[in-house]
């Protein structure tokens, strides 16, 4: 399994409150536990690396709504392996790695506060607006020496004004206090260019797909 794909599991899983990975040939499978959202594969190859066969092999054996597929390949090429039953995201996603370097804490934009606490492995930075209202925020999970970044979001009506980088130095500095030397995200197209601003290196497409349950007939 690809390194970095394994770092952004394990870290994932710890983010998201999901079940631990159970190790497959392919990659893993993990229990997220949501409605739709019950589980994922993730596959362990990266781009030229990600076999069709097996791809196919996995989407055919899925049969519960609400499973859904992570493949690091672009969302054309995998919508091709798979069957109509399948939504595919038109937006994929992207892999992305960075060197985490000791830093400070920032301060927040004039008008603003931060605030960052840690519960059950999970690190959390909000950033909220003069009335108290949610502007901006995202979390970390550590494990080992590698930080996995996650759910980064900055309200509509607060973007454009730095927060998203008061979030990710926020969180960096949290990342390096706790040991952490790298950091690993899996990014949308909204987040790309904060991520790689900031010097985040794109590793890997990210296709997300999820099953639908089978047609009748």
């Amino acid at each position: 399994m690809n390194e970095i794909v394994r770092a952004w599991v394990e870290g994932w899983v710890v983010s998201r409150g999901a079940a631990p990975p159970v190790p497959e040939p392919w990659g893993v499978t993990i229990d997220v536990g949501r409605p739709g959202h019950v589980h994922r594969h993730v596959f362990g190859a990266v781009g030229a690396d990600v076999e069709e066969a097996v791809v196919r092999k996995v989407a055919e054996g899925v049969t519960g709504a609400g499973v859904w597929l992570k493949v690091f390949h672009d969302p054309e090429t995998v919508g091709s392996w798979l069957g109509p039953d399948w939504w595919i995201d038109p937006e994929p996603g992207c892999l992305m790695t960075t060197p985490l370097p000791p830093a400070r804490r920032p301060a927040p934009p004039a008008g603003y506060t931060t605030r960052t606490w840690t519960r059950s492995g999970v690190t959390r930075a909000l950033v909220a607006a003069s009335d108290g209202s949610f502007a901006a925020g995202g979390q970390i999970a550590v494990t080992g020496t590698t930080a996995v970044f996650d759910q980064i979001e900055t309200s509509p009506a607060h973007r454009r004004r730095g927060l998203g980088t008061t979030v990710m130095r926020t969180l960096h500095s949290a990342a390096t206090a706790q040991g952490a030397h790298t950091g690993v995200l899996a990014g949308t197209p909204a987040g790309h260019a904060l991520y790689t601003t900031l010097g985040w290196r794109t590793e890997a497409t990210l296709t997300s797909a999820r099953f639908g349950g089978r047609e009748a007939g």
